[in-house]
């Protein structure tokens, strides 16, 4: 992480603009907004928008505005992103998911510095810092016609890769330290990792990459008492340890034997005990195992006397034509 932030502290005060390229959740907006930080923007908006979860019909005027009356709906004049950070950072995430009409429009806004709101005759200048980021290779994304060429250019002036946070050596102990002390700040209070807290982060390989371990430390923090560190023990082990893969039939050695002629209901009762007993009672597991939501294998087993609160020995056993063959 210290050679990442010099770098970034390097580049902080360039106009030029900026492509995090990373996996998903590998911290690209923390990046994004470390490089604002470090600039001499840092008092100036840093404004995020993700290009993806923003629909074709919205993201023109998310990003430039609209006058009042310009289409059905536009009850007053919108002031959009561009206008809203001006003299800070614009950020835009996922900019291969970005439509190639809006692409051509930014390409306008980066190589002239001026907009027009939706509806407007008069063009809007403007001082904003974009910073872009994805998960795709670029090329691959040009060549799927997914992104402009002469927008990748323009926007790969300065690029910064980011590594998952597997390979990130201590960087987990650092940015859940981060994290930490935000959720402090935030809420008055003075928590800290435990030794055996700051092992498991060290150790855990954390496949969601940033976005896993910010989850982890928020819950951990919440489950954790006032003047108690925060662990990863309890349940929040289930958050950090890697999911147990499903027990099947193959690794079960356990099937359910169903004859002609037997009813729906009890048929479905069978499997659900079968697979429950198979599973050391986890509902969760068996849930997943029967391709239904756990909200609905609890109201089987509530249809079924109560079942969804008794002990696994308290499960009712087959019935009728069926049975549990081993």
């Amino acid at each position: 992480m210290r050679t990442l932030f010099d770098t970034l502290d390097k580049i902080a005060d360039a106009s030029a603009t900026v492509i995090v390229l990373g996996e998903s959740g590998s911290g690209k907006e923390l990046v994004a907004n470390a490089i604002h930080q470090l600039s001499e923007r840092r008092q100036r908006p840093f404004i995020a928008v993700n290009c993806g979860a923003l629909p074709e019909t919205l993201i023109e005027s998310e990003l430039f505005g609209h006058e009042r009356g310009s289409f059905t709906g536009a009850a007053r004049t919108h002031r959009g992103c561009f206008e809203r950070a001006n003299g800070g950072t614009l950020f835009l995430d996922e900019i291969t998911e970005m439509p190639v009409d809006m692409q051509v429009r930014l390409l306008r806004v980066l190589e002239a510095g001026r907009f027009s709101r939706i509806g407007a005759d008069q063009e809007i200048a403007t001082d904003v810092r974009v910073i872009a980021a994805s998960n795709r290779d670029l090329r691959a994304a040009v060549a799927a016609g997914k992104l402009r060429e002469d927008l990748m250019y323009r926007l790969c002036v300065i690029p910064v890769s980011v590594s998952p946070l597997r390979e990130r050596g201590g960087d987990g102990l650092l940015l859940a330290e981060m994290f930490l002390e935000r959720l402090n700040e935030e809420n008055g209070t003075a928590k800290t990792l435990s030794a055996e807290a700051r092992q498991r982060i060290a150790s855990y390989r954390w496949p969601g990459n940033v976005r896993e371990l910010k989850n982890v430390i928020h819950r951990a923090y919440v489950m954790s008492d006032d003047d108690v560190e925060v662990d990863t023990g309890g349940d929040i082990t289930a958050a950090v340890a890697p999911p147990a893969a499903p027990r099947t039939e193959s690794s079960t050695g356990d099937e359910v034997t169903i004859q002609v002629g037997t009813s729906l209901e009890v048929a479905e009762r069978a499997l659900i005990m079968a697979t429950l007993r198979s599973l050391d009672g986890s509902k969760s597991k068996a849930a997943q195992v029967l391709g239904i939501s756990l909200k609905t294998l609890y109201n089987r087993l509530h249809a079924y006397g109560g079942a969804a609160r008794a002990p696994l020995d308290g499960l009712p056993d087959e019935t009728g034509d069926v049975r549990l063959a081993a």
